[in-house]
């Protein structure tokens, strides 16, 4: 008995293509996922907290020329906050950056004033000596492979040292000699110093510098093969290094934007005060931190943004000022602080967890 195979009948249509499988390397993330991903967003929400805590605290605190005041205490610490950020994304961080800022501060000032130069003079010799210091800490690091820790604590003791010798030798006393009446300092004060008004209410120069310098910084990680160096040598160096990475480049460049950024701040105060302090700025590199660390950027290094240190420091102006203007004790500034500090941390890390949950 034989059997005859039939053809099957020819259908009008193709046949249904099989439907794809998903797993959980083709989902696409919800919204609300993608923006957990982005590590300033839980500094957004400490901000948007922060902001309305203090609205409904302080009366005075919702008055514009408030806002003016918060906007330029968070400027002057977010503009070194961002390169703070930036080396702190690619790894490393600097423990003399608050003692350099006076260092370049005092180095233009008794430069000019010893020498009786025009101040321009000193301006353009802080910038070099600022470089230079956060060169040499980036050159110390690669070259000897030290962690930053070391590097930057023995530099920020050799500052603080020099900073109050020096100036004792040239001064006689603590504080730099003021350079109000000398050539230049008017024009250097239009520019690091100066003030602009809208409506009746006057804001600080360094408001539209410290957003600007965001905005660079913003685009220096986003679009820029230098980004993807801070983050690739901040993730690890070793990789970055075996993909052809120049992470030695990479970290002495980091540690050069924390000395410009050291310089500008430095100048803004010089020409703000005519004088300069010996012992200013000891501590204030862990607010920079701090500010950075609000913000998202990791210890470890790797991860973070420029946007991040921006709110951080918006934070960190709101406390200063709310305190005052909710008329509660000062002494209690730095408890807060540490407060916020662990808070940030907690809330970075919750986010981090559901942004990579499915």
């Amino acid at each position: 008995m034989s059997s005859q195979a039939t053809a099957p009948a020819a259908s009008s249509s193709p046949p249904a293509p099989p439907a794809a499988q998903k797993d959980g390397r083709t989902n696409q993330r919800s919204l609300g996922r993608r923006l957990l991903g982005r590590p300033e967003i839980g500094a957004l929400i400490a901000a948007i907290l922060v902001y309305l805590f203090f609205f409904a605290a302080a009366p005075s605190f919702r008055e514009t020329s408030a806002l003016a005041t918060v906007l330029y205490q968070a400027s002057v610490m977010g503009i070194m906050a961002l390169p703070v950020a930036l080396l702190m994304i690619g790894g490393e961080f600097d423990l003399s950056a608050g003692v350099a800022v006076t260092a370049s501060a005092l180095t233009a000032a008794i430069l000019s004033f010893q020498l009786s130069m025009n101040v321009w003079t000193g301006v353009f010799v802080a910038l070099i000596v600022s470089l230079a210091v956060g060169a040499f800490n980036g050159w110390l690091l690669v070259k000897t492979g030290l962690p930053s820790f070391l590097v930057t604590l023995a530099s920020f003791l050799i500052l603080q040292g020099a900073n109050l010798g020096v100036t004792k030798i040239f001064t006689g006393n603590v504080a730099s000699d003021s350079i109000a009446d000398m050539d230049g300092f008017d024009q250097a004060k239009k520019v690091f110093a100066s003030e602009f008004t809208i409506g009746d209410v006057s804001f600080k120069i360094t408001i539209v510098y410290w957003l600007v310098f965001a905005a660079i910084a913003t685009w220096l990680l986003l679009r820029t093969k230098f980004g993807n160096w801070i983050f690739a040598v901040g993730g690890s160096q070793d990789s970055a290094r075996a993909v052809g990475v120049p992470v030695k480049f990479t970290k002495i460049a980091l540690f050069m934007g924390v000395g410009a950024g050291a310089w500008f701040v430095g100048m803004h105060l010089l020409f703000s005060f005519n004088t300069v302090q010996s012992g200013e700025g000891v501590g204030n590199e862990f607010l920079y931190i701090i500010a950075a660390v609000i913000g998202g950027c990791l210890l470890t290094g790797g991860y973070g943004s420029a946007i991040g240190p921006v709110i951080g420091a918006f934070i960190f102006g709101m406390v200063s000022q709310g305190i005052v203007y909710a008329n509660w004790n000062p002494d209690w500034f730095k408890a807060f602080l540490g407060v916020m500090l662990l808070v940030a941390a907690l809330v970075n890390l919750w986010v981090r967890r559901q942004a990579t949950r499915r």
